[in-house]
């Protein structure tokens, strides 16, 4: 899930208990951090909040990338 809004750029990574332990929702912040800076140049100046769910379990960054950056560009049209 992401919520964007007009800023600098940012982005906040939150994965919470519901997508899996420790280990799983680290991973997931990673995965999603990893992504962030090539779906965001599609949109600059615009801050990001990036929620982990329970499907990201899995994911490598490149089905984030494409995924994200399909979501993204609606938004930003």
């Amino acid at each position: 899930m992401i919520f964007l809004a007009p800023g600098s750029g940012r982005a906040a990574v939150i994965a919470g208990k519901k997508v899996g332990k420790a280990v799983q929702r680290n991973r997931a912040r990673r995965v999603l951090r990893a992504a962030w800076p090539q779906v965001g140049a599609i949109a600059p100046g615009v801050d990001a909040v990036l929620i982990a769910r329970r499907g990201i379990l899995g994911a490598k960054t490149q089905d984030l990338v494409n995924e994200m950056s399909e979501l993204v560009c609606g938004v930003a049209r």
